[in-house]
């Protein structure tokens, strides 16, 4: 059936499609059926969707669109578009194949990532796929099929410079936030970031969230070359580009799910650096309690990405790092900004402990690159982020995405958390933090969080600060102030 597109000037926050009640009828599509749409020109592009029926709002002779679906349409309202109930997708087989631990060929997860892409799978077609990952495992070779099929699926950044470097961390640690000060230190050092990043997903921020607080981080490829051009730099988000457009749609699923299966962590962070054009790349890796990964599997997780590395033709390193308590004081995305900030303009208050591993990870980078010499990266680091070189690099990248740090503002309501006992903090539970942190809005809400005034092995005093929870929303901070009684995520003896 042939229709007018009518395209909704919100956005829905996935892609939706919305019909006349009498037009569905007509058809015989019932709500939440999934149908594709084509659009009728010398150029036609094809999508699927899940269609709402509603009454009033849409013609009998209009489908309307949402914003995210358009995107992929790029129709103009008026254009005529073919409406057909879509057929159950082929990868939904294969999908299956590996929840029954068969294994998948390049052909068959290259047909599950077009359909993830074209959205032939629902969101719950897609939460099976991520399970069987996380059930069944993948093989080294699935893999690397896995990162193919992402990279496929989007485009590529390239650069002529020899020094294009890149850094990531497999992330869960709250406030673990080195990539603004690594990227800063190496960019005023002469090598080229161009950083994307995800949102959180289990943690309380990740690097994006950080710097939407105080600019934008979705821009074109276009804009975003022009950026790099100026600065030798970007943290931006990845989702926006169209580099690696299966991996946003797989992460948003992974979210709500709460689970990061080993095979997609892998394809993601190297489907993300490949795409950017990454010639030398560093892997953080944080393990130990409370952290993503025992060191046991850190040590498996490393072995698996230096295979991947050699494989692509990539001067790849894994550090592992302890993750077994928060690394610097703010856990929040404005919260982490301000260390960054006290770090950056070497403030004497500023934590020493996200300092000393930021400037660890960028001398790491500095020595891989030939850049400094071995042994010598940490002081080259150092001496970068002393003379404020490092500071009017980060100040330049934020100006040139269009932001300000004048935007950086505390929350509305905060409570301080105070110590009932003197003695040695031995226990900060990074899962009961990060949990913390997000009962209090994080990261939707940019100001909230939590601020540690203490670290594991730091005495306390009774009747001393140990933390300060900071949240937009009175409900939210007592739901915060109940969750921190009731569970104890700080250890005092």
């Amino acid at each position: 059936m042939e229709l007018k597109i009518k395209i909704l000037k919100w956005s829905a926050g996935i892609p939706v499609a919305m019909m006349n009640k009498k037009t569905a009828e007509k058809i015989g599509i019932h709500i939440k059926d999934k149908i594709s749409i084509k659009t009728i020109s010398n150029y036609p592009k094809e999508t699927s969707t899940i269609i709402d029926i509603i009454e009033g709002v849409v013609k009998e002779n209009e489908i309307a669109v949402s914003s995210e679906l358009n995107e992929v349409l790029k129709a103009k309202t008026g254009q005529k578009v073919e409406i057909n109930l879509a057929i159950a997708p082929k990868s939904l087989v294969f999908i299956k194949n590996k929840l029954n631990e068969k294994q998948l060929s390049q052909k068959q997860i290259n047909e599950i990532i077009k359909d993830i892409v074209n959205n032939s799978l629902s969101e719950a077609e897609i939460a099976l796929f991520i399970s069987a990952m996380y059930k069944q495992g993948m093989s080294f070779k699935e893999t690397i099929y896995l990162i193919k099929a992402i990279l496929k699926s989007g485009k590529k950044f390239k650069s002529k410079s020899k020094f294009v470097a890149d850094k990531h961390s497999i992330g869960g640690i709250p406030g673990n936030r080195t990539t603004p000060l690594v990227v800063s230190i190496c960019a005023a050092g002469g090598l080229v970031m161009p950083k994307t990043s995800s949102r959180a997903i289990t943690s309380a921020a990740g690097t994006v969230d950080v710097i939407e607080t105080i600019a934008p981080i979705e821009f074109s490829p276009k804009d975003l070359k022009k950026i790099i051009q100026k600065t030798n730099a970007c943290l931006v988000w990845g989702g926006s580009l169209g580099m690696v457009p299966a991996d946003s749609k797989i992460i948003k699923i992974e979210k709500i799910l709460k689970i990061d299966p080993e095979a997609q962590l892998l394809a993601s962070i190297m489907s993300k650096k490949l795409s950017m054009g990454a010639k030398y790349i560093l892997i953080d890796i944080p393990y130990g309690k409370g952290a993503k990964v025992t060191k046991s599997k850190a040590l498996k997780l490393k072995g698996k990405f230096e295979q991947l590395g050699k494989y692509f033709h990539k001067k790849l390193k894994c550090v592992l790092t302890d993750g077994s308590h928060p690394i610097g004081r703010g856990i929040g995305p404005a919260l982490e900004l301000i260390d960054i900030i006290k770090i950056l303009k070497v403030e004497e208050e500023r934590p020493l402990d996200l300092e000393k591993k930021s400037l660890f990870l960028a001398g790491e980078i500095f020595e891989m690159t030939k850049k400094a010499k071995k042994g010598k990266g940490f002081e080259m680091a150092k001496e970068i982020l002393c003379s404020g070189k490092a500071f009017e690099k980060f100040k330049e990248i934020i100006k040139a995405q269009g932001g300000s740090l004048k935007k950086i503002k505390y929350a509305k309501f905060k409570k301080n958390i105070i110590s009932k006992r003197s003695g040695r903090i031995y226990e900060i539970d990074n899962k009961k933090i990060n949990s913390l942190a997000r009962i209090a809005g994080c990261p939707v809400d940019k100001s909230s969080g939590v601020y540690l005034h203490h670290n594991v092995k730091d005495k306390v005093k009774k009747a001393e600060k140990i933390l300060t929870i900071y949240s937009e929303s009175k409900t939210r901070l007592n739901q915060a102030i109940r969750f921190y009684n009731s569970q104890h995520p700080i250890k005092i003896k």
